[in-house]
């Protein structure tokens, strides 16, 4: 399968042309994988869709929003302890390269950059790996124009199945923000954690950001925003769904519904079922029926204690990590070290 190359260039006030490179590699991976994954979830007693899909365009900026709503902390305080981090870490930062996972929103890694001296930025060359090239796109334009970093190359990929692909030159600081991690299950979290150490080399680092087991008062009130825009975010998959899989779901059949699960130490999100549905597959033959009342899974998002970060980072191999955290001890950035 070809891989798809996109060059942008970027010219600075001092009449520097870099280029900037945004690689494809979802190409390579099996055009029915997708659809098998989906369909798969949609086919099983407790229906699923993996929250990868929500990110889209429409989703992305949705998701964009919810970032500024009140109510919504896990973004504000983990900019809290960014925009302070390095003076809490010790890193070489020269010819460092920076593969953020999950990068479509610039916001986090610029607080990171923002600290770093000009003459180190020059040395230093950025990986955003994103599922979304639209996303991977518009976070390359902002940073490129923002930060004379020596080379920014976008990986449009979904780091699930390619952490492989990802670029293995020089040392490396792996980004993985937004307590995105906490969206596995514990096996997912483990087997990707494992994964992710297969990569590394001694030396590399690893930033993750986690958030942490409070009040479930606070917690329930991030995913069920007075403004509905988590509603509307949540909703949306299903517009990416019929796009990637060819299905026909119609989002006005279903309500948002999003819960803490105390057992699992976890907001649940689903999709409820206001009516019995039928759903109809690309292939024009097959159909899924929901019943009403019935839910589809979207999302977990867990909330972690300081010994399930331990034993994240024991799966992960690191033997090295720093805990950092914001005032209220409501969210943590833990750097580890290979």
């Amino acid at each position: 399968m070809r891989q798809e190359f996109l060059k942008i260039q970027i010219t600075y006030g001092n009449d520097m042309i870099k280029e900037i490179t945004v690689r494809n590699y979802l190409p390579y991976m099996d055009p029915g994988q997708t659809d098998d994954e989906i369909l798969s979830g949609l086919k099983g007693k407790q229906k699923y869709i993996s929250p990868k899909y929500f990110y889209d365009a429409v989703g992305s900026e949705l998701f964009e929003e919810i970032t500024r709503l009140e109510e919504y902390y896990p973004t504000r305080v983990e900019k809290e302890i960014l925009s302070g981090l390095l003076d809490m870490i010790r890193i070489n930062l020269r010819n460092l390269n920076i593969v953020e996972l999950g990068s479509g929103d610039p916001s986090k890694i610029t607080l990171l950059l923002n600290q770093i001296p000009e003459r180190l930025l020059n040395t230093i060359n950025y990986f955003p790996v994103d599922i979304c090239e639209a996303e991977i796109i518009k976070s390359v334009d902002i940073l490129s124009e923002s930060f004379p970093l020596q080379t920014i190359t976008g990986i449009v990929a979904d780091f699930n199945y390619q952490l492989h692909l990802l670029p293995q030159q020089g040392t490396r600081m792996f980004c993985f923000f937004g307590s995105t991690i906490g969206n596995f299950t514990m096996k997912d979290a483990e087997n990707f954690m494992r994964q992710l150490a297969k990569i590394m080399n001694p030396g590399d680092c690893l930033l993750i950001g986690m958030d942490m087991v409070k009040d479930i008062d606070i917690i329930e009130r991030a995913y069920n925003d007075s403004r509905g825009i988590t509603a509307a975010f949540n909703l949306n998959i299903l517009n990416v769904i019929n796009k990637t899989a060819g299905t026909d779901f119609d989002s006005r059949d279903f309500e948002h519904l999003a819960f803490f699960n105390p057992q699992r130490n976890c907001i649940e999100m689903h999709l409820k079922a206001l009516r019995d549905v039928e759903i109809s597959l690309k292939n024009g033959f097959d159909t899924i029926k929901i019943s009403k009342g019935q839910t589809i899974h979207t999302e977990n998002s867990h909330k972690f204690s300081y010994d399930q970060i331990k034993q994240l980072c024991a799966w992960g191999g690191f033997s090295r990590y720093t805990i950092c955290h914001d005032r209220k001890g409501w969210f943590s950035m833990v750097y580890a070290l290979k």
